[in-house]
């Protein structure tokens, strides 16, 4: 097993930097997928010592990012990758954790379960709930309990097989795909909950978030998600016996 951290980025400000350093100081290995980004914020994370930078020259969405970084990861020999975003809404501290999960179950997909603070859209709060319904509906209950977390744990060679024979989950949708075709491949899934922080303006916070434009592309994925399910469920994984979280 050999792991890295993956932070896909677009336009994600001084943040970026930040999150790579801060990422860095728990794992060696911290690689970021810059996704047609035009801020400087690729120039700033350059000029880190030890960080592989990987340029898409237009944005392509974050699916893609993650993907395309996947598949340069598992040409170096990487087994493993945590994607964590670059905006600062996922703990460091958490790195480690994850991966010594990884180590005890190779096989399995590492889930982040987050736990909201006051400073959540009660709209993202609430339009979540909403998808995890249904990705539940999708995999009988088998996926991740959060859809779209992005602080994840992934087995490579598992996740590009799952998109093989899809063009799904290429942009904000990529975490809602990736769980549902993990499950329906039969990856077992370890939930581990984690906070989840919204940085501010003032902070260097951003976000790409656009309410109208994703919840109908979510909306989307969820009706043909729900289409494709029965076609699927003789070949989804049992929970895994690992529970939901470190210690529970």
């Amino acid at each position: 097993m050999k792991s890295l951290v993956l932070l896909p980025s677009y336009n994600s400000g001084s943040r970026l930097a930040q999150t790579l350093r801060q990422a860095q100081a728990e794992w060696p290995d911290v690689w970021t997928v810059i996704d047609g980004s035009t801020d400087g914020s690729p120039e700033e994370a350059a000029r880190i010592p030890g960080i592989r930078l990987l340029r898409l020259e237009k944005n392509a969405g974050k699916g893609a990012a993650v993907l395309h970084g996947f598949a340069a990861a598992q040409a170096s020999g990487f087994t493993h990758a945590l994607v964590m975003d670059a905006d600062g809404q996922h703990p460091p501290e958490m790195v480690r954790p994850f991966m010594a999960a990884a180590e005890k179950s190779p096989h399995a997909l590492i889930c982040g379960i987050p736990t909201f603070g006051p400073d959540a859209p009660r709209s993202r709060v609430l339009g979540r709930r909403a998808g995890n319904f249904f990705a539940h509906l999708e995999t009988l209950g088998r996926g991740p309990r959060d859809s779209l977390c992005g602080f994840r744990l992934y087995p490579i060679a598992p996740t590009l097989a799952a998109f093989e024979k899809t063009r799904a989950g290429r942009a904000f949708d990529f975490e809602t795909v990736a769980g549902v075709r993990l499950a329906w491949s039969g990856t077992p899934c370890i939930d581990i909950p984690i906070p989840v922080r919204y940085p501010k303006r003032s902070e260097g916070g951003v976000t790409h978030f656009r309410y109208l434009r994703d919840n109908l592309l979510l909306t989307r994925i969820h009706i043909t998600l729900l289409l494709q399910a029965p076609l699927h469920f003789p070949k989804v994984a049992p929970k895994s016996p690992f529970g939901t979280g470190l210690g529970h």
